[in-house]
């Protein structure tokens, strides 16, 4: 029996996919509408209430003394193990990297996704061997909706890449800021270790902070948020991320059967606990899905 309906995903996904352009592309094109295969299944947005409850806030951590003072930093210690048994989430504060790294990283994000297309498409690739991979949704043939989302990614170690093999607009602030993230990774594995009642070499001793891959998203405002996400709920499979977001917003933690928003606040790293540190730590801390919501605002980094 024939059929009426004439959508063919798969076409659309590649039509998408051969532009090189990503999501950006599509809003420079002056879109007006979100196209299909963006659109989330049925109920999949509002499955659980946004919780407005100020109980379930993310708590902000400050690192102050952490180094110091003993005494602060069993409290910095309980305060993070705490977080990571109950939440999975937390922020945290005075953690090292100065403001003005932060700014320049989200800054040098912005430049990559916004030079010209000729010069961008050349990191363009699903071959995650390459030194830099940029695409928009690595699982863009085989999840349930594409995310409003633009994506490059490197692995900064414990191979890292050549400098010449990292974009020209961003590549002495990728080694800058990832050099200062792993000093902040090693400080919250000791943490973590001591939150666990273990030696604060433990988690580090283990290769837990050996590795680090560096992902640079960029949301483009969506003419139709209400249709689409920024990014799926999901876990993220690492030991711990380091997430460093702009003021637009949008990311949500599952607490509860409810979205708990995590606000942006200046200077703040946020830090989330991911699959393998659930996993090391038999269930101790807790690996969270989170999701992004799109926004009309933007870009967001």
């Amino acid at each position: 029996m024939e059929t009426t309906n004439t959508y063919d995903r798969i076409s659309e996904l590649k039509a998408f996919d051969d532009t090189k352009a990503g999501v950006k592309g599509l809003v420079d094109g002056g879109i007006t509408k979100v196209p299909r295969i963006f659109h989330q299944p049925p109920g999949k947005l509002k499955k659980f209430p946004v919780a407005n409850d100020t109980r379930f806030s993310i708590p902000v951590i400050d690192l102050e003394g952490a180094k110091k003072d003993p005494i602060t930093r069993k409290e910095i210690a309980d305060k993070v193990g705490d977080a990571s048994r109950k939440l999975g989430f937390f922020q945290v504060i005075n953690h090292g990297i100065p403001v003005s790294v932060l700014e320049e990283m989200k800054d040098g994000v912005r430049r990559f996704y916004e030079q010209e297309d000729e010069v961008k498409k050349q990191y363009y690739t699903r071959d995650y061997s390459k030194p830099v991979v940029y695409n928009s949704n690595y699982d863009l043939y085989t999840g349930l909706a594409v995310n409003w989302r633009d994506t490059f990614f490197s692995l900064m170690a414990p191979n890292p890449p050549k400098m010449e093999d990292l974009p020209g607009v961003c590549r002495d602030i990728m080694v800058k800021y990832s050099n200062q993230v792993r000093n902040l990774g090693d400080l919250l594995l000791e943490l973590l270790s001591e939150a666990l009642g273990l030696k604060p070499g433990h988690l580090k001793d283990m290769d837990c902070g050996r590795g680090l891959g560096m992902i640079c998203h960029y949301y483009p405002g969506c003419p139709e948020p209400k249709l689409a996400l920024g990014t799926s709920k999901h876990t993220d499979n690492d030991f711990f991320t380091v997430l460093l977001q702009d003021h637009i917003g949008g990311l949500q933690v599952l607490h509860e059967d409810k979205w708990i928003d995590v606000p942006y606040s200046p200077g703040a790293l946020v830090i989330n606990i991911g699959d393998l540190l659930q996993l090391i730590s038999n269930d101790a801390f807790i690996s969270v899905e989170h999701r992004v919501l799109a926004s009309s605002a933007g870009p967001r980094i």
